[in-house]
């Protein structure tokens, strides 16, 4: 018996899923997944996030700018995206991924470019009242001071530590851990010390599968058994719970 659930972070607009797209959704809901959240991260990106969400009732969309784009982008096209995110809030359940880098940025320049980036996305979120979507990778701690200031936010694909998680909950946040908690050690030292209602669950597809090849959204049910061992806790209630936690976050 599949246990309902969210997906709360995918990338079903990416070309890995242009020869499947629609059996892949399809599969994602024989599994149980009862919400699928699309995160987009380019001005094209963006747009077809939003034509999935008009398409699909159960796919919401968020609005981002990736950090490469913070990093590497220039202002014509930074700010076409910031336009197309103000101009489509209203479809959008939150704003992001957006966020820090800084295991690709090498240089004090590359990192003062993205936080620059960052900070008008975050000011974006706080003008819009949307929760953001953060993605910080080796700079958990430094994104937490810059977005002290929004209601509702959600750290994809948390990877860092245990002591900034707890920092991150303090704050009423949330973690939200992919489908590497099936298989990494460090990502199951997280989902068992994260509190419940800070929990979200997501597959980051097309990435981190928990199974060989492409990742999807229906494998975010190969995530429940493991957390629900994690915190000895029933399967169900690890879904329950995630999936309530998400439908709060993103109010859906």
């Amino acid at each position: 018996m599949p246990y309902p659930i969210i997906d709360s972070h995918c990338h079903l607009d990416f070309p890995k899923f242009n020869r499947d797209r629609e059996e892949t959704i399809f599969r994602a809901r024989e599994a149980g997944v009862v919400g699928m959240i699309n995160s987009g991260i380019s001005l094209k990106g963006n747009c077809m996030s939003l034509e999935l969400a008009e398409k699909h009732e159960d796919i919401h969309v968020t609005l981002g700018l990736s950090p490469d784009i913070g990093r590497e982008g220039n202002d014509k096209e930074i700010n076409a995206i910031l336009s197309q995110i103000e101009a489509n809030a209203g479809k959008a359940v939150g704003i992001g991924e957006a966020g820090l880098d800084f295991q690709d940025c090498k240089t004090k320049e590359e990192r003062e470019k993205q936080t620059a980036s960052f900070k008008k996305i975050i000011e974006l979120a706080k003008d819009l009242d949307k929760p953001l979507v953060v993605h910080a990778r080796m700079a958990e701690a430094e994104v937490l001071k810059l977005v002290r200031d929004i209601d509702t936010v959600i750290y994809h694909c948390y990877s860092g530590s245990v002591e900034t998680m707890r920092e991150i909950v303090d704050m009423g946040y949330y973690i939200s851990l992919a489908t590497l908690v099936c298989f990494s050690e460090h990502h199951q030292v997280l989902a068992a010390e994260v509190p419940l209602e800070n929990l979200l669950l997501e597959t980051d597809s097309p990435f981190l599968s928990s199974r060989k090849g492409r990742n999807e959204p229906a494998f975010i049910v190969d995530s429940i058994p493991v957390v629900a061992q994690l915190k000895d806790m029933e399967p169900s209630e690890i879904a329950k719970s995630a999936t309530a936690n998400a439908s709060r976050a993103f109010n859906i």
